[in-house]
């Protein structure tokens, strides 16, 4: 689940890391009063939508008078906003974030994230921080420093020290930057989170440390153990079609593909989309029914996939080991007649009683087409997607 950059910097602040003063306004008079409230002479007015890259957007914007906060909160708030970020969908702003401006002297950048590769929770850090992080990573990767943080020992203190130092902190700053690490390393773990990104962690002019934006995503799984954290979600900020899904406990990801592929099991579901992928189709979305594929989950994921007006082909890739595959094909027929899919429907089951599953297909009078094996089925989809 990913969060605003406001809810992000209350997790922050709960766990001592120094964030600047800022409130949330959903009208421009809010926003208004926000500043006032706040105080000081300048501010920033910056946009909320889950994705980077805002203010290459104009969804920053720096105000020297109460007039102009108005103006900039006004002129964002009821606009979607595109960002190179945001995967080529413009989300809403329903909010905005009015934060006291700060003089910075200095833009670092500081990460934290499950690494797969090392099998540990690892910090990511650079002293060239900001809008240009990607392109600091790219043409100068020795900026770029890791710290990989052990189970056993968990992140020690002289760690901390020794990456500031590494970043030019001075003393007084690394101890600011071991704070700030040691708290976002129990928020992590206590809050069960996916990424933290701290960018940019900036020094003040006064010399001190303060983070000027942040994201934060948690890991779904554990949703169940955090109601604090599901209460901040924003359905308005994701895909309506996934938001759908989860609704019925399907896990569905759209895609910019034609051909809609329905699976049980995650691992299948990435081999059904590579396959497509290697006889030269493009998948329309990843859909996992789970283990038990019944009539209703299986009727909930045609439509799913029917959303979209790109969906060309349906590939059915399911393995029927906790259900039975005629139990399988008696779902997918009356799925097929009650959505009305207009599409052609290619099937592949495999495992028990796949034969009278196949059997039952075959006699049912529909437009389904049964596949020996997933690269059989994968290269019909294909055939019958450019045929459409």
């Amino acid at each position: 689940m990913n969060f605003h950059e406001y809810q992000a910097k209350q997790l922050f602040a709960g766990y001592g890391i120094a964030v600047p003063t800022g409130r949330v306004a959903r009208t421009a008079d809010e926003a208004v009063e926000a500043a006032r409230t706040i105080g000081g002479e300048a501010w920033m007015v910056k946009a909320q939508i889950h994705a980077g890259g805002r203010g290459k957007a104009g969804g920053v914007k720096f105000a020297r008078t109460l007039a102009e906060v108005k103006e900039y909160a006004k002129a964002m708030l009821g606009t979607r906003m595109e960002t190179y970020q945001s995967a080529g969908v413009a989300l809403p702003v329903d909010c905005v974030l009015v934060a006291q401006a700060t003089d910075i002297a200095r833009e670092l950048y500081l990460s934290m994230l499950v690494d797969r590769s090392s099998k540990t929770l690892t910090f990511i850090a650079s002293s060239d921080g900001g809008v240009e992080i990607e392109k600091t990573a790219v043409e100068n990767p020795d900026a770029i420093k890791t710290l990989h943080v052990s189970y056993v020992q968990g992140l020690q203190p002289y760690q901390c020290r020794e990456l500031g130092f590494a970043l030019g902190l001075n003393a007084k700053q690394v101890n600011q930057l071991t704070k700030i690490m040691l708290g976002l390393y129990k928020l992590f773990n206590e809050k069960d989170l996916a990424l933290v990104e701290l960018n940019p962690l900036a020094i003040l002019t006064d010399g001190n440390l303060a983070v000027l934006d942040g994201k934060v995503n948690s890991d779904d799984n554990a949703t169940f153990r955090h109601p604090d954290l599901a209460a901040m979600r924003d359905i308005r900020q994701e895909d309506p079609t996934e938001v759908l899904a989860s609704q019925h406990d399907l896990n569905y990801v759209t895609m910019d593909g034609n051909i809609g592929c329905m699976v049980n099991g995650a691992g299948l579901a990435m081999a059904t989309m590579d396959v497509i992928a290697l006889n030269g189709g493009t998948p329309a979305n990843f859909l996992d029914v789970g283990g038990g594929a019944t009539k209703e989950r299986v009727t909930e994921a045609f439509k799913l996939i029917l959303s979209s007006d790109k969906v060309r082909a349906i590939f059915v890739n399911i393995f029927g080991g906790i259900v039975r595959c005629d139990m399988i094909a008696e779902g997918i027929i009356a799925a097929v007649k009650e959505v009305d899919v207009k599409v052609p429907v290619i099937v592949r089951l495999e495992g028990t009683n796949v034969a009278e599953g196949k059997a039952l297909l075959k006699s049912s009078g529909l437009a389904i087409t049964a596949a020996d094996d997933i690269n059989d089925g994968a290269k019909k989809a294909v055939a019958a997607a450019k045929s459409v």
